[in-house]
């Protein structure tokens, strides 16, 4: 179960303080951290955050499947920085989780589809601003967010920023990942085909064993049923949020170095031991097999 492995983490935490990387002692803190936080807020809800470039048309999708004009579309951004929800839900279910969010500006739907019920929709900064803070929120909420959805387009689905910065070190998220190529409209079909085509390529070698690629376009509407029925089915089986927080146990023990120069640094043979069960236990299986 993730929350018992989520306590493995914490122990091998506290045994790793001053024994190993100080670097990955903080980062699996956070880890811990983010996922008691996470639970805290109950696992009802589902949060699915739409990521992606300027001009990707991002905010028009956002606005398309919300509804109703909720965000702000165009190449012209908000400086702001600010988190735009859509909540299939009640707002008193939701305050404490959007307040963890920080998401600022709420939308709750009047007539949600009870299909999507508990699905709180981010509409993010763009993750390429020319403003700092708005990056900063980005990186951020990619940690904190159950499921992402990658809004690209035919012109940036290949951009460096968005592989090397975000999808290679989210190659093992790929279950709580979905890919979009927006503004297909644009294209003829054999165009279209061939973009998706290489963007599944692109992604692949980012690491992403079995990416799913819809072809959308969120003006004209192509592509939107099958992406409401993709969020249904993650919504309704509820295991997002435990499969971002496995995601992230697996990837954190995964980054750690378990051999400890005896040179520098004196582990006795019962905390090496304990450490090697807690990271094992952690990872969700004996993948921890080196000696500490």
């Amino acid at each position: 179960m993730n929350l018992e492995r989520v306590e493995a983490l914490a122990q091998a935490v506290e045994l790793a303080d001053g024994r190993l990387d100080p670097g990955w002692v903080e980062h699996a803190g956070g880890v811990v951290n983010r996922a008691r936080q996470r639970v805290t807020h109950g696992t009802d809800a589902t949060v699915v955050a739409l990521a992606g470039a300027t001009g990707s048309g991002k905010s028009t999708l956002f606005n398309a499947l919300s509804g109703s004009l909720v965000s702000q579309a165009g190449l012209r951004r908000p400086t702001t920085g600010a988190v735009h929800a859509s909540v299939w839900g009640e707002e008193q279910e939701t305050r404490g989780l959007l307040d963890w969010l920080e998401a600022s500006k709420r939308h709750f739907l009047t007539r949600p589809d009870p299909d999507l019920d508990g699905l709180v929709l981010l509409d993010l900064p763009d993750f390429d601003s020319t403003t700092r803070e708005n990056r900063m929120v980005v990186d951020r909420l990619v940690e904190l967010v159950d499921a992402l959805v990658w809004v690209t387009d035919p012109q940036k689905y290949a951009d460096e920023l968005l592989h090397t910065n975000y999808i290679q070190p989210l190659s093992r998220y790929g279950d709580v990942m979905i890919f979009l190529l927006n503004q297909i409209d644009l294209l003829d079909d054999a165009a279209q085909a061939t973009c998706k085509a290489h963007l599944r390529h692109l992604l692949q070698a980012d690491g992403i064993k079995d990416p799913e690629v819809l072809g959308v376009s969120a003006t004209v509407g192509t592509g939107l049923d099958q992406l409401r029925a993709v969020l249904k089915d993650v919504v309704l089986k509820r295991k997002a949020v435990l499969s971002r927080i496995d995601a992230d146990l697996r990837t954190v023990t995964a980054e750690i170095d378990v051999d400890v120069d005896p040179a520098k640094r004196i582990v006795s043979k019962s905390t090496r031991s304990s450490l090697v069960s807690a990271l094992g236990s952690a990872a969700g299986a004996d993948q921890v097999t080196r000696a500490v």
